[in-house]
């Protein structure tokens, strides 16, 4: 039986419906100096790669300082437009229970995320969601370029077994972090990414979104996945 799941937070937990666009383009016009005309790729991606390639597009270059400024700046953002975030975004359906369920099974629960902590801290406690997250078992936007790196990281600070490990999240680039480590992956299509692409990407399995309760806890601690 797994032992431990590794969340995904955007589009796989909550939906910011666009509150975490308007906040990372204040961050970085405090940071640059340049208002955000445009933002690099960002499903999937970490937030030291989305930050540096949406510098380069304005045709900046920065540097690991830059990052760790725009990552307390970003971090402030939310801390004091938490109250928007709130009343815009909302959790997926399903998530609170599905994270409850898992609890209740007892198999413990990090998160790999390309947010930096703080942010993904503030991000699930805004919705109530951040209960039965063990903090220090995982990885963040801040430690790595790349999802493998972050599963690797991840693996290690919980101190898991991969074989006992499961992954959940919304993007072919969480479904690919997963399988370069050989954790097993359940892939949720409640981001830009159709069943078709997470199945393509060699997610073992997919689900539509996390309201089947019964059914989400039978993949991860079953033999099925």
């Amino acid at each position: 039986m797994p032992q431990l799941v590794l969340w995904d937070i955007d589009h796989t937990l909550i939906d910011t419906r666009g509150v975490g666009r308007r906040l990372s383009a204040a961050a970085f016009e405090e940071v640059t100096g340049e208002a955000m005309r445009r933002q690099a790729k960002i499903d999937g991606i970490t937030e030291a790669v989305i930050f540096r390639e949406t510098a380069q597009l304005h045709g900046l270059t920065t540097d690991r300082a830059d990052f760790e400024r725009f990552a307390a700046a970003l971090t402030a953002q939310h801390i004091r437009r938490a109250g928007e975030l709130r009343e815009q975004g909302n959790a997926l359906p399903g998530a609170a229970a599905a994270l409850d369920a898992l609890d209740a099974a007892g198999v413990r629960q990090t998160v790999v995320s390309g947010n930096v902590r703080a942010v993904a801290e503030i991000k699930l406690s805004v919705f109530g969601l951040d209960t039965h997250i063990q903090w220090d078992g995982g990885a963040y936007g801040e430690d790595a370029d790349l999802r493998p790196r972050l599963v690797e990281l991840a693996l290690v600070r919980s101190s898991a077994v991969l074989q006992e490990t499961v992954l959940i999240g919304d993007t072919p680039a969480d479904v690919q972090g997963g399988l370069a480590t050989g954790v097993r992956v359940l892939a949720v299509a409640t981001g830009r990414s159709s069943a078709e692409e997470l199945r393509a990407a060699g997610a073992h399995a997919v689900i539509p979104d996390l309201t089947d309760t019964e059914g989400l806890l039978k993949l991860v601690t079953g033999s099925s996945l």
